[in-house]
């Protein structure tokens, strides 16, 4: 199947999972990098077109989807499937050594531990590789050469999950570097046989000029580096040149899928028009967040004896619906809400009986969240075995300080451990098995250059003597605590009413699937709204982690009970985003958002003080504006504050005035160490949210001297994937000469600029531009700082980012 691009074959390849099951289809990426560039970004590209064509190669698949550049690239790939898979077997004399060097040639990088794919680990005798081609990374242990076990296990606790007699490791990318004669650069259009079908999706233009667009650009890269004095590979080493591309292409069958007859037009490839199937497939109703629409669908399906399927993207999302359907009694015979995800959903009247397929994101009128397959291991818990190093210090609960020296296997009455080793005074070994974790955590000094501590002795008296000091300050400050408690327990507020059906319904529209940190960091929240003891919380997560949905549900929950809500943000920037943020997630209902800031005129800054002081106004998003004598809250419930460490002291002055008998919720990515500390001692409460968004592409930092060339190809790669990028050039009055210099290295990109000393209708246009996708460059100073969230800008540039802070 041939999509119209990256981001459709990712959404067909996951539409066609749920239909035929996962397995049978498989995708086969365009490269990210561009052409000659020597590794992708990311390891999942190389990796999923290595799955692609070991699938085809072994008859594991006769379905792949990709794009027409994907078709057009070549690599160096093998001609047989032996060439391509790496088998291990129990029993077989492999070499150990031998082993090492091949992982090594196919791209896997040397670790002390595995942490994620593409990467593999030796100690001893055992030697842990996690390939793309297992569900779980591999550990094989020699005895000589001779492989003993193959055994998979847990990445997070290192304990073994499954066995295994034999087992296949697939490249992380086809690699250019080796000498293997049976490798030649070829194109998957030169994989497929002969009588291969090609079915193109929407493909509503003719396929010829994008191949010679590709095949120029690519021969322009290709002069430019000879110009230089390198020596690039030839152009048909990396592509098939467009004619011969669409002579492959026209020799094979082709079907074309559109949305309506004639559409695609086969005259317009160069081949007969064909014969014209019509398909008994419509759209579905719109139900645009209306459950009385959604009822009314359902039955009308049912009452003609049809079928219907709503589609949600997970069992949360399932069981919510549920509940807004079911509490009004409105899921009639044949209808069924399931766990899925469509593109989009249809109507199948073909079918027998008649088949209607409803998806959450259309009835609750937002994108679509395209999940990836492929697990990622961004990030593990501390608890995990990942986190340490050999050489690591290391605290045991029962025997103190020692030094990590990594993981091996035991033999203990004829029953294998895997067991961690750590050394103590005197050289003495203390091997504590896996599933024992829980009693060894990593040693942290007071600062990152704090002197290493001194090792305990087994059995010492100075450990000892330790823990009952500790033990000592520990109840100490436990009754300080006490007393800090009851003294809050004291204070009356408002408790705020439980969870109405709207908020249900309003947190299931939610756009992706909440993350256990953040499931519950909002149940926490709702839970001291609703006590009567005045809320003061504050949730740390890193910038995307989903603390903003978080204050989204408690402003509505506040609001459902006639109270007022203030979100307070320390640029004009960030207030209008969050201005938009909750009007979107709360339009279908009768919440009022205004926003008080520079961008506002002072009529309309002057509507917004009247419906505030006549409570017309139920949310306000603003600026220190908010904190002004003139700011009149009659019904102020809740107190929103993004970032407090950006305001100064007269500033938090008058939020400690406001904080008297509301409840306050603090959102902070970096907090300063007062705020940190006043959580830690019990002043106010604490959530973290320290899981990863599902599928959260870890984030890739280079630190280069200045480079036209690198700044030309990063903005190049971007835009060439459809993106945008952000260029912060920290002073304004340079900024449109560092404009100029991009515009020149990057001619065909849209370029502006905004910074803080703009006209505020100025600003607020180019940055509604650039949210809109309109520019592709935005070269800015340091007013986007503030959580700005931009989904389609992926590359960030800082010019002399010596100059800025950690935060």
């Amino acid at each position: 199947m041939v999509a119209p691009s990256p981001r459709r074959a990712i959404e067909i390849e996951v539409d066609l999972e749920l239909f035929l099951g996962e397995g049978t289809s498989f995708l086969f990426p365009q490269r990210e990098a561009r052409p000659y560039e020597s590794s992708e970004p990311h390891l999942e590209i190389g990796a999923l077109r290595v799955e692609a064509v070991e699938a085809l190669l072994g008859g594991r698949t006769r379905l792949l989807v990709t794009t027409l550049r994907a078709l057009q690239e070549r690599a160096p790939i093998p001609d047989a499937l032996a060439g391509l898979r790496l088998t291990l077997r129990v029993g077989e004399e492999a070499g150990f050594q031998t082993l090492i060097e091949d992982l090594t040639e196919r791209g896997f990088e040397r670790v002390p531990i595995v942490e994620e794919v593409g990467q593999f680990a030796v100690r001893g005798g055992l030697l842990d590789v996690f390939s793309f081609g297992t569900p779980e990374p591999l550990r094989v242990e020699f005895f000589g050469n001779e492989i003993t076990s193959l055994r998979f296990f847990d990445i997070l606790d290192q304990r073994t999950r499954g066995t295994t007699t034999e087992a296949h490791i697939l490249p992380v990318d086809f690699q250019r570097d080796s000498e293997a004669a049976t490798l030649v650069s070829r194109s998957l259009l030169e994989l497929l046989p002969a009588d291969a079908l090609l079915l193109s999706v929407h493909q509503e233009a003719e396929w010829r000029p994008e191949l010679d667009r590709t095949w120029t650009y690519v021969c322009r890269l290709h002069e430019e580096l000879t110009a230089e004095g390198q020596s690039p590979d030839p152009p048909d080493t990396l592509f098939l040149p467009a004619n011969e591309a669409e002579e492959k292409l026209v020799g094979l069958a082709r079907i074309d899928l559109a949305a309506t007859p004639g559409a695609t037009s086969r005259a317009a490839h160069g081949t007969s028009p064909g014969s014209q199937n019509s398909l008994a497939c419509t759209a579905p109703p719109a139900i645009e967040r209306d459950m009385k629409r959604l009822s009314a669908a359902l039955r009308a399906t049912s009452a003609t004896g049809g079928r219907s399927l709503v589609l949600c993207d997970n069992r949360g999302q399932c069981e919510r619906l549920e509940e807004i359907l079911v509490g009004a009694k409105k899921i009639p015979p044949g209808a069924h809400v399931v766990v899925g995800s469509l593109a989009a959903g249809f109507i199948l009247e073909s079918a027998d009986p008649p088949l209607q397929v409803l998806t959450d994101h259309e009835i609750f009128r937002r994108s679509r969240r395209v999940r990836s397959k492929r697990r990622f291991r961004g990030a593990v818990a501390l608890e995990s075995l990942s986190q340490l190093s050999p050489g690591d210090y290391v605290v045991h609960m029962d025997h103190g300080v020692g030094v990590f020296r990594g993981l091996q296997h035991v033999k203990i009455g004829g029953e294998e451990f895997e067991s961690m080793s750590i050394e103590y005074a005197g050289g003495e070994v203390l091997r504590v098995p896996v599933y024992r974790l829980d009693l060894v955590e990593r040693w942290v000094g007071e600062s990152e250059d704090a002197d290493p501590p001194a090792v305990h002795r087994i059995g010492g008296k100075r450990w000892k003597t330790l823990k009952r000091k500790a033990n000592e300050a520990i109840e100490l400050m436990t009754f300080e605590l006490l007393r800090l408690y009851a003294k809050r327990e004291a204070a009356e507020g408002f408790a705020f009413s439980s969870d109405t059906v709207w908020q249900k319904e309003m947190e299931s529209s939610f756009l992706y699937e909440d993350t256990p940190d953040q499931r519950a960091a909002t149940e926490v929240v709702k839970r001291d709204m609703e006590s009567t003891k005045p809320m003061d919380r504050l949730i740390c997560g890193d910038v995307g982690y989903g603390k903003t949905e978080i204050a989204i549900r408690a402003a509505f929950k506040a609001v459902q009970d006639g109270k007022q809500v203030a979100v307070l943000a320390p640029t004009t920037v960030l207030v209008e985003q969050h201005r938009h943020t909750f009007s979107e997630r709360l339009a279908d209902y009768p919440v009022r958002v205004g926003a008080l800031s520079r961008f506002r005129t002072p009529t309309d800054q002057k509507k917004i003080l009247n419906g505030l002081a006549d409570g017309a106004v139920d949310i306000v998003v603003g600026t220190h504006r908010l904190l002004s004598p003139d700011v009149e809250f009659p019904h102020l419930g809740l107190l929103i504050v993004d970032e407090e460490q950006r305001f100064g002291v007269r500033h938090k002055e008058r939020l400690k005035q406001l904080r008297a008998s509301v409840d306050v919720l603090t959102l902070t990515a970096t907090p300063i160490p007062r705020t940190l500390h006043m959580s830690f001692m019990g002043l106010r409460d604490l959530s973290l949210i320290r899981t990863a968004p599902r599928d959260r592409m870890p984030v890739i930092t280079h630190v280069i001297p200045w480079s036209d060339q690198i700044l030309a190809e990063a903005l190049l790669r971007e835009l060439d994937r459809g993106g945008q990028a952000f260029f912060l050039h920290n002073l304004v009055s340079t900024i449109h000469g560092a404009a100029e210099r991009i515009r020149a290295l990057v001619p065909e990109a849209r370029i502006e600029v905004a910074h803080g000393q703009m006209r505020p209708r100025q600003l607020d246009r180019v940055m509604r531009s650039f949210v809109d996708g309109e520019i592709d460059v935005l070269v800015c100073s340091s007013i986007i700082e503030n959580g700005l969230d931009v989904p389609n800008a992926n590359t960030l540039i800082v010019n002399r980012a010596d100059r800025f802070g950690l935060s």
